[in-house]
């Protein structure tokens, strides 16, 4: 039985709630933003047909009430909701709170979600299923002494990770036995801390890892399939800047393999949606399973770009209840994609957030480039939310036209009143580490100071005339009213200016 949704609300902010709005626009579904007092003159709260502030700046209390977003659904009649990522998209209890609710949600089930949630139940959901693990402890640790002699056994380096972590978060490094009870007990406090759960695993530590993860779309008739992977290695706190999609080092076997293995996880969970399997892959091409990421990944578009296939699109067909109409064997990697992840962070201060107002945004155009963004040039970037300003995405016939096509890109891109990453992918885009597919998840530790931006050409006199340029341009535009109300739901203009 099929279920059409006729309005969707997100429940997010920025870039991906623009990104699921473009897709319902282009499927004919109403859509409803919901915004914080921080966002009130945000792009996407103008894009969608209706619009309602759900509470003041901080997330806790705007984009992670639960009742006051159920509410709103009720009151304007929201057939479903799309969680984004981020927030609640992987929230059990939120998934739950939606279906009693008698609402959609677009994303897999709350068991689903529950399961996958926890490092150790994922493993154990997937035990059954010839894929490879990362030597270790399959439960919790109780025993310390008995986790010490695992840890001998399988040697040093190991890694203790929190069962519920992720972003790095409860992760410690252990390189010899006598840091173990040092780094256990940090482990924990930060894992009690970060999500309320103290339960921590040991894994052997590969030490040349790459972050490799399999897209997987699945329906709620059983049929699952992969739109193959996405290479996430460069990172910077445990967290991805720059992604690319196929990975530059992939056999079509390990390619095949590693789709299978990612199928399979699904299958353990009884998945539906779209959801990405991630993997470590060694310096010999062993991959070994990490974690199910029970939503639409941040770096989706690398994906969309090889495939043909618009993730959100089939996200809401599943959740509507139709079977997938796509076919294992009728999937191919068509060309290559790159992602960077545009940051307001400073690279020569450690990554640090930056915060201030975007006096120029010029973004690039031209063939082969995708812009995902939620800002415009005068906006703020607020403090109470992850830093991006944007997803900067390009493809080409091959990687070397990606890679190509991105430092034209990044070149053209003009960005004045906050640092961004900006300056560090265009130096990933051109170091030979890089450019040959030899690299890991230690690619900043490895190759990256703040003194090699120095040696990257002074962009201070070009980012002045962009300033300038921008200036003289407003300053022909006639001024807008400001698009502030009182009214507690704003109304799209979008289908009434269309028709005129």
């Amino acid at each position: 039985m099929t279920t059409a949704i006729r309005k969707l609300l997100v429940a997010n902010r920025g870039e991906i709630a623009l990104r699921v709005m473009r897709t319902c626009r282009e499927m004919g579904i109403r859509t409803v933003a919901i915004y914080s007092e921080a966002d009130r003159l945000s792009p996407h709260v103008r894009y969608a047909d209706e619009a309602v502030c759900v509470g003041p700046p901080p997330s806790s209390e705007s984009y992670l009430q639960t009742d006051v977003i159920i509410d709103v659904c009720k009151k304007l009649a929201v057939d479903a909701i799309h969680p984004g990522y981020g927030f609640l998209s992987e929230n059990a209890n939120f998934a739950r709170a939606v279906r009693e609710a008698g609402l959609i949600f677009v994303g897999p089930s709350p068991e689903a979600i529950e399961m996958m949630g926890s490092k150790l139940g994922a493993k154990a959901a997937v035990s059954t299923y010839n894929i490879p693990m990362v030597p270790g402890t399959p439960d919790a640790i109780s025993d310390r002494e008995a986790a010490k002699r695992t840890a001998a056994e399988i040697g040093y380096p190991i890694l203790i990770k929190a069962s519920a972590g992720g972003g790095g978060k409860g992760m410690r490094i252990v390189q010899m036995e006598q840091e173990f009870d040092e780094q256990m007990e940090r482990a924990v406090s930060e894992a009690i801390s970060s999500f309320g759960d103290g339960s921590v695993f040991i894994e052997k530590y590969v030490t040349s890892p790459r972050h490799v993860e399999i897209q997987v779309l699945g329906d709620q008739h059983g049929n699952i399939i992969h739109l193959f992977e996405r290479e996430c290695s460069v990172q910077r706190r445990h967290q991805k800047v720059v992604e690319e999609a196929p990975s530059a080092v992939l056999t079509p076997e390990i390619r095949a393999e590693m789709g299978r293995c990612a199928v399979d996880v699904a299958r353990a969970c009884g998945y539906y949606g779209a959801g990405t399997v991630e993997f470590i892959v060694d310096d010999q091409l062993n991959f070994y399973f990490l974690e199910m990421n029970t939503r639409l990944q941040v770096e989706h578009p690398v994906t969309e770009q090889i495939t043909g296939v618009d993730l959100v699109k089939q996200m809401i067909y599943i959740a509507e209840g139709k079977p997938l109409t796509i076919k294992q064997d009728e999937l191919e990697i068509k060309g290559h994609a790159v992602e960077i992840r545009v940051y307001a962070e400073d690279p020569a201060n450690n990554f640090l957030p930056d915060v201030g107002t975007l006096h120029t945004y010029v973004r690039p155009q031209g063939n082969g480039v995708r812009v995902d963004d939620g800002f415009e040039q005068g906006m703020a970037i607020p403090i109470y939310y992850d830093p991006m300003i944007a997803k900067l995405i390009t493809y080409g016939a091959t990687r070397e036209e990606a890679i190509e096509k991105m430092i034209r890109a990044i070149d053209e891109y003009q960005i004045s009143g906050v640092q961004t990453t900006l300056p560090f992918c265009r130096f990933v885009m051109e170091h030979e580490a890089f450019r040959s597919g030899q690299f890991d998840t230690h690619f900043v530790q490895r190759y990256f100071t703040p003194q090699v931006l120095q040696a990257q050409p002074d962009a201070t006199e070009t980012q002045l005339a962009a300033t300038l340029a921008a200036w003289l341009l407003d300053q022909r535009k006639p001024k807008a009213e400001s698009a502030a109300t009182s009214l507690p739901v704003q109304r799209s203009k979008w289908k009434e200016n269309r028709l005129r």
